[in-house]
């Protein structure tokens, strides 16, 4: 475990090289303002609302998103569904120091870590084990929100390629919305190719990320793709 800057704590992983959460925004911020925060306030209207969580990792985003809807007292229900390839990760969670804010939500981890699932009256979770490229192939027209949070792109391209957001716009829904702390162009060109707006999400105390969607959005400054592709005509998004 790893103390970010926010005083929250994340790990680091051998296999990727990578921090799972910017150690520089803090790790609670991270998953609030460049994922949790942006993404409900557009849904927040919604009876229901369905999360996308690429990957589960140590279940910060899962996490902030259950904390953010009881401070806030929404009154959806949430359902989140969330691969995680890292079994032995997913096994160690019980024992992980989470912020004081999610420990009423303490109990939800051990039984995803136990069962893969957890419900109640206003939260279904579902978390699987396995690979998120084929995991997300079985659903279409489904997601209201995806949460892109992998490893980076430079470290694991092959949940950053243009092949894998095609099965992102198949699984979410026309007017869903993607949110990503990747600003890099080959993302966002990745994410244009399969026709999503891609949008600027900036503010205090975090640096830039990304918020995407196949509907315009108002509450954010949309990013000229067709100017970011004439300045650099020899950039290509990452492919299969």
């Amino acid at each position: 475990m790893v103390r970010s800057d926010d005083g929250s704590f994340t790990a680091y992983s051998k296999e990727y090289n990578e921090h799972y959460h910017s150690t520089k925004d803090g790790a609670l911020k991270e998953s609030l303002l460049k994922h949790v925060k942006p993404a409900l306030e557009i849904k927040k209207t919604q009876n229901e609302i369905k999360i996308l969580d690429i990957c589960f990792g140590l279940g910060l985003n899962t996490l902030t998103t259950l904390w953010y809807y009881d401070t806030h007292k929404l009154g959806n229900k949430l359902k989140i569904y969330s691969p995680e390839f890292d079994v032995e990760l997913i096994d160690s969670l019980v024992h992980f120091r989470y912020p004081n804010e999610f420990t009423k939500y303490l109990p939800i981890i051990q039984a995803l870590v136990e069962d893969g699932v957890y419900e109640d009256e206003y939260f279904f979770i579902e978390l699987f084990r396995g690979d998120a490229r084929g995991y997300i192939k079985k659903f279409a027209d489904f997601f209201d929100v995806v949460y892109q949070d992998a490893f980076s792109p430079a470290v694991n391209p092959v949940l950053w390629t243009q092949e894998y957001f095609a099965d992102i716009a198949k699984a979410i829904k026309d007017d869903g919305v993607l949110t990503t702390y990747s600003t890099a162009l080959k993302t966002r060109l990745a994410l244009h190719y399969n026709g999503f707006e891609v949008y600027l999400n900036t503010g205090d105390g975090f640096r830039n990320a990304t918020v995407a969607s196949l509907i315009p959005l108002k509450t954010f400054q949309k990013v000229d793709m067709e100017h970011k592709i004439t300045c650099n005509p020899d950039m290509e998004p990452l492919r299969d």
